[in-house]
């Protein structure tokens, strides 16, 4: 996995999560986590959080591990869990969905993945598509920002047309900036897409930094064929594994709906796991940040989590809810 940067904004000064619900700020220091009703929490130290999924040697969840099944290490050195949560709790998802000419025999499956993906969500998951050719545009109509029907996100990407060349990075970019006006704590983009760009004012130097500078779980779904001259695999890797997301290549265009079925389920079955880091967090220096888990009965667990993250001097992106 790729490295992820934290904000040093976010580090030293009050940093709010609210994960289910508002956040109201506490003494320095505290922290707050309800048992019941709205997760909330406070802090005004140091606090690395992180989204981890765990899976057994057959490929399922591991559901019922608890704080003492998992150990944090920052730069090989384990790490006091502080925050320990393992709930469903609500999303903003952007689906980004390529619409370039090389599209067009695709984007009828497309279109299913995301009605399914919608089907799989919680109900109190809110959605939005950007599309993207040459020109990036918002699936919804502007009197509806967000959505959690299926109906709406199929409208959404199927009438939409399919023609012109490809600004990925622009519409990620994009993606990102609506992400951060919903009012869920939790951000996942899903890209939909061949990897290529031939159109965009962003480089990819720039995504993959507002990737790594950014608390967004990216997944990407690579569907093109051999006739796509343009397909490049590696930046939906790249882009997936520097945020602690996964990338998908189907080998047939239809088994996109049980990707994102799949996708669905891995956001709803993640662990929260958070620690006040024991270094000190200076801009520019990267630290590693390595996951395990283990518990009685349960055999081999693979973790996937972010790898690492880098304090950052720079703005904090603008958030949404009550962040």
């Amino acid at each position: 996995m790729g490295r992820h940067y934290v904000n040093a904004l976010a580090l030293p000064s009050l940093l709010l999560i609210g994960l289910a619900g508002g956040a109201q700020p506490q003494a320095p220091g505290s922290v707050e986590a309800q048992g019941s009703g709205p997760f909330q929490i406070s802090i005004n130290v140091d606090l690395v959080v992180l989204n981890a999924t765990v899976r057994d040697s057959k490929g399922r969840f591991a559901a019922d591990l608890g704080e003492r099944d998992f150990a944090v290490y920052e730069d090989g050195v384990r790490q006091s869990i502080t925050l320990f949560r393992h709930e469903d709790i609500p999303v903003t998802v952007g689906l980004v969905v390529d619409h370039s000419s090389s599209m067009m025999p695709k984007i009828e499956d497309v279109a299913a993945a995301a009605r399914t993906f919608v089907k799989s969500s919680s109900l109190d998951d809110e959605m939005f598509v950007v599309n993207f050719n040459e020109k990036v545009t918002l699936g919804l109509p502007d009197s509806l920002p967000f959505t959690n029907r299926p109906e709406d996100l199929t409208s959404a990407i199927a009438n939409a047309p399919t023609r012109g060349m490809t600004a990925l990075y622009d519409a990620i970019f994009e993606a990102r900036n609506r992400l951060h006006t919903g009012t869920r704590d939790k951000k996942v983009l899903i890209v939909i897409s061949d990897g290529g760009d031939n159109a965009s004012k962003h480089s990819l130097a720039e995504v993959v930094k507002m990737a790594e500078q950014s608390t967004v779980l990216i997944y990407t779904i690579g569907i093109f064929g051999e006739e796509d001259h343009d397909r490049n695999p590696g930046v939906l890797r790249r882009l997936a594994g520097e945020t602690g997301g996964e990338a998908f290549f189907p080998e047939e265009f239809k088994e996109t709906v049980a990707i994102c079925e799949r996708i669905a389920h891995d956001i709803r079955h993640q662990y929260t796991i958070g620690y006040h880091s024991t270094g000190t967090a200076r801009p520019g220096v990267y630290r590693t940040i390595r996951v395990t888990a283990g518990a009685a009965g349960s055999g081999k667990l693979s973790v996937r989590a972010r790898a690492g993250y880098m304090a950052s001097d720079g703005p904090r992106p603008p958030q949404g809810g009550s962040r």
